[in-house]
């Protein structure tokens, strides 16, 4: 069981044992679609992993409990909802187990890799408990619109703390 921490006299669970997936990485997709994980997040998302149709056009790769964890979240949610029943259909329809190969390469599926438009050329970000796989130009768009309003988006997002 996770014990939360209190800041700012809000409930913050802590998750020792959870992957913090960090970094930017660019390996490249092989002509068979096969692409290297980065050593780094090789072992934290473990041996079986799923990847699925992320947000924004990119691919998510997810450690197999932190799959869980987000489908068991959508399914709890209303079944009378459309968009609950929409979003349920298009994230697991798309989704994929994955375990790579002895040379840590795993293979992105072709309707994955159509979905975000991933070429040889990509970026693999960590995002804390998940990885992204994104077409390389499309992230390099997607950083340079953030960044302009990254402190302005700090203030919105992050609650008042000292640092």
């Amino acid at each position: 069981m996770h014990t939360p921490a209190m800041a700012e006299g809000v409930a913050v669970p802590n998750f020792p044992n959870e992957p913090l997936l960090l970094g930017t990485y660019t390996p490249k997709i092989d002509r068979k679609g096969r692409m290297a994980l980065p050593a780094k997040m090789r072992a934290q998302l473990g041996a079986g992993m799923v990847m699925a149709r992320g947000q924004e056009k990119c691919v998510y790769l997810l450690p197999q409990n932190e799959f869980r964890r987000i489908t068991a979240r959508i399914q709890r949610a209303s079944m009378g909802n459309k968009a609950t029943r929409s979003y349920l259909r298009v994230f697991l329809s798309g989704a994929v187990e994955s375990e790579p190969d002895k040379q840590g390469r795993v293979l992105v599926p072709q309707t994955l890799r159509s979905y975000a438009g991933l070429g040889d050329d990509i970026v693999v970000i960590g995002v804390g408990t998940r990885a992204e796989i994104w077409n390389k130009e499309s992230w390099d768009a997607y950083l340079a619109d953030q960044e302009e309003g990254y402190s302005d988006i700090a203030d919105d997002v992050l609650p008042a703390m000292e640092w």
